[in-house]
């Protein structure tokens, strides 16, 4: 771009931001999201009060299966996949996200089988959250395109209360993480994590002890 042609869009903007200020686009955003929300709540198997889903959903999939509790925001671009049917199989997918829960900006939680969250988790963004993968590791699938094979799940998911994942955390199939867990940026989370503990790396091991 010339220099010229960057001067002036750089004076538009200047301008700009005297007849819109900053406050009102986040006053914008947020009677969107609102508005969104409503659009979207009697799509869910349940709907708590005060609750809010950020403008807009990047992908929603079999919300009939999936519960929201009360004064749970989830933010911008996240995914909600419960997948009842997916290549020709059919499944029985559980969602139930507690209350004052946030998910961050681009999380993923996505079930065939069962993901319980309980209340006041706290996700940094790109976390992912599954019960399922594209097929189990047997020599016979992997001459198949992954997206053709079987979802499979290694077991269900389940989330205590007052939990914190950090950005990119991943958390795989038949991983239960009890109440008061912090998970370190980037950690790949599976099996068993206990109450009260601070876990990192991938895979996850406990860095830390809180109790």
């Amino acid at each position: 771009m010339k220099t010229w042609i960057k001067h002036i869009a750089g004076w538009i903007g200047y301008l700009w931001s005297f007849l819109w200020p900053s406050g009102f686009s986040i006053l914008l955003r947020a009677t969107l999201s609102y508005c969104y929300t409503g659009y979207l709540r009697r799509r869910f198997a349940g709907w708590g009060k005060g609750s809010v889903i950020m403008y807009k959903a990047k992908d929603l999939v079999g919300l009939r299966c999936v519960h929201v509790g009360n004064a749970t925001e989830i933010d911008q671009d996240v995914r909600l996949t419960a997948w009842e049917h997916h290549g020709g199989h059919e499944y029985a997918p559980r969602i139930v996200i507690g209350d004052h829960c946030h998910l961050g900006a681009g999380a993923h939680v996505t079930s065939v089988r069962g993901i319980t969250i309980g209340n006041n988790l706290l996700t940094g963004t790109n976390v992912l959250i599954t019960d399922n993968a594209h097929g189990a590791s047997e020599r016979r699938w992997l001459d198949v395109h992954p997206e053709s094979r079987p979802l499979y799940s290694k077991g269900e998911v389940a989330i205590g209360d007052n939990v914190w994942l950090g950005n990119n955390v991943c958390i795989l199939p038949g991983t239960v993480i009890g109440n008061g867990v912090i998970v370190g940026a980037n950690s790949v989370v599976t099996g068993v994590v206990p109450d009260y503990v601070v876990v990192a790396g991938s895979p996850a091991r406990i860095v830390k002890h809180l109790n």
